[in-house]
């Protein structure tokens, strides 16, 4: 019997029978291709399976041990350090510094005792030497190889049984058992397997570093992400010095964890105080400049929320948004109008997080209505004042989680002034004058009125 044929979009990775122009799960135009799919093993009766062994939840097995590798940053994110025989996934634009951070990171736990292959298919072996002379890493015990043969690659990791495997790129890497270009969503699928199910039998931690599509998300299909133990996404600017680097999965470890680095000649350094790299740059008060105190992954983070509002032209207004949800904002400029009486009709907005962070919560709502607010009014807020809350639709103002560790963050650096919702329980030692608001109407009057 022949085989059935099965479509794959490039992008999604979704499959479907017949070969279409276009992906009906994505949308995208001319990336469906025709796959192999792999062997599903004979077609016989098979015999009867053996019967597990079941236990309970109580466990007496300890933590699995971690090795550091001394970067801070670096060791917050991984969740206290590297875990044996685990796969980790690092994903980011092209150029942002990813297999710099890695040869960084593989120089540091060289150091410390581990042994390290670093195994690169998108560079000469010269290209990644001359990479580590520049970053003055000539010294550290790094082993090196160029090769995206993934048999070869393992025969190699078999006998050579090192402690961590970096591989660069999971999309290069191609096996002679899959009937597909490299980097297709099939060979994407079965190096994933074949590097994550090796980690697990013979103990080695092993990186891949993945590419990403236009959107954000890691190219290939997303089980990937789920076969392996972390998922970290290398973000940033090229504009900007920041680098941050931000777990979205972790099996052994806290989840939403960032790390902070800033691009220089020498390569990543690690920011103990992102907050005061953040906020290092604010200039002159001006009117649409906000203070927000946020909570990244276990730290509180300030940064700046910078709002501009200006005349559009007669049918053609713009909402341009940078390090925030776009539909966040759209829901904000609704309630302000709605609940607040303030109308943005016929004005462009244009809002941007400063310093190339990503902010996520909707704890910044408050922050960036009263940003909004201030571009309008043309009136700037105390340059010592953080904000921060939720807004819902009713125009109603509702707490957020760990305030206590926002106030202390904004207390540390010099801030005096906390504008936030009305507090259900007041946060003991905070050092801070709060301004509480009930509602976002009253918000925005104080705000007009200079209170």
């Amino acid at each position: 019997m022949g085989r059935e044929q099965v479509f794959t979009c490039t992008v999604c990775g979704a499959t479907q029978s017949k070969w279409s122009g276009r992906c009906d799960a994505c949308g995208a135009w001319n990336t469906i291709v025709e796959e192999v799919p792999l062997a599903v093993g004979p077609g016989k009766a098979l015999k009867r399976g053996n019967s597990l062994t079941l236990t309970d939840l109580a466990t007496a097995e300890a933590p699995p041990p971690r090795t550091e590798a001394g970067v801070a940053e670096l060791d917050r994110v991984l969740g206290g350090g590297l875990v044996a025989a685990s796969a980790i996934l690092v994903g980011g634009d092209p150029g942002i510094g990813k297999s710099t951070l890695l040869l960084q990171a593989a120089a540091r736990f060289a150091r410390n005792g581990l042994k390290v292959v670093y195994v690169t298919g998108e560079e000469s072996a010269g290209q990644v030497q001359m990479r580590a002379q520049r970053l003055g890493l000539t010294e550290s015990p790094v082993k090196l190889a160029a090769h995206t043969n993934l048999r070869d690659i393992l025969a190699t990791l078999d006998s050579e049984a090192p402690q961590l495997a970096i591989i660069d790129s999971i999309q290069t890497m191609w096996l002679d058992t899959v009937e597909s270009a490299p980097g297709s969503v099939s060979q994407v699928r079965a190096a994933a397997h074949e590097l994550t199910s090796f980690a697990k039998r013979r103990g080695i931690a092993i990186v891949m570093v993945g590419h990403v599509t236009k959107e954000g998300a890691i190219a290939g299909p997303r089980v990937v992400e789920h076969m392996v133990d972390t998922v970290l996404y290398f973000e940033g600017d090229r504009g900007h010095q920041f680098r941050i680097l931000r777990a979205v999965k972790n099996r052994f470890g806290p989840a939403d964890e960032i790390g902070v680095f800033e691009m220089t000649g020498k390569g990543l350094t690690e920011v103990r105080n992102p907050s005061a790299l953040f906020l290092s740059e604010r200039g002159t008060p001006a009117p649409g400049s906000v203070v927000f105190a946020g909570i990244e992954g276990s730290r509180p983070i300030l940064c700046e929320i910078q709002a501009l509002v200006a005349p559009a032209a007669p049918g053609q207004t713009r909402r341009s948004v940078v390090g925030w949800d776009g539909g966040r904002l759209a829901m904000i400029l609704a309630v302000l109008d709605a609940r607040a009486g303030l109308s943005f009709a016929g004005l462009d907005v244009y809002l941007n997080v400063a310093g190339g962070l990503k902010i996520t919560e909707p704890a910044a709502d408050l922050a960036v209505a009263m940003a909004l607010v201030s571009a309008q009014s043309q009136q700037p807020l105390d340059p010592q004042t953080v904000v921060f809350g939720e807004i819902s639709l009713s125009g109603a103002l509702r707490p957020v989680s760990q305030t206590e560790n926002r106030l202390k963050e904004a207390q540390k650096l010099g801030f005096t002034t906390a504008i936030l919702p009305t507090l259900a329980k007041r946060a003991a030692g905070s050092g801070l004058a709060l301004r509480e608001k009930p509602d976002l109407a009253t918000a925005v009057t104080d705000q007009m009125s200079g209170t």
